[in-house]
């Protein structure tokens, strides 16, 4: 069973920092695009940032210049680092791997951001 493990989430006040890091298995992780989404209350489920297995990423343009997206493929880990946070980037965050090959991908659980004013 494939499995994305989250850390890093919590409690921050606006312009503050986080880094999230994502890690799943090698296997997985080599094959795949590496997402961050994350839903606030009431609102859909969006992506925030991407990294493809060759490094290309992309971001919304909410978060341009504010957060980056990194992958280290000896420890199979995706990360988020959200600088300048601000009280709408408050949400659920979770982690996809897309398989490149394949119409399938995986998600994480889920780690809460808060950002207060």
């Amino acid at each position: 069973q494939v499995q994305l493990v989250e850390s890093g989430g919590g409690l921050v006040q606006a312009g503050g920092s986080l880094r999230l890091s994502c890690a799943t298995s090698k296997i997985i992780f080599s094959i795949s695009t590496m997402g961050w989404y994350r839903q606030a209350p009431g609102k859909q489920r969006e992506l925030v940032a991407a990294i493809t297995s060759g490094g290309s990423t992309r971001y919304t343009d909410s978060v341009k210049g504010r957060f980056t997206i990194s992958r280290d493929n000896a420890k199979n880990t995706v990360y988020l680092q959200m600088n300048s946070l601000k009280p709408e980037d408050t949400a659920v965050y979770y982690c996809n791997a897309g398989i490149e090959v394949a119409t399938h991908d995986y998600w994480g659980q889920g780690t809460q951001v808060t950002v207060s004013s």
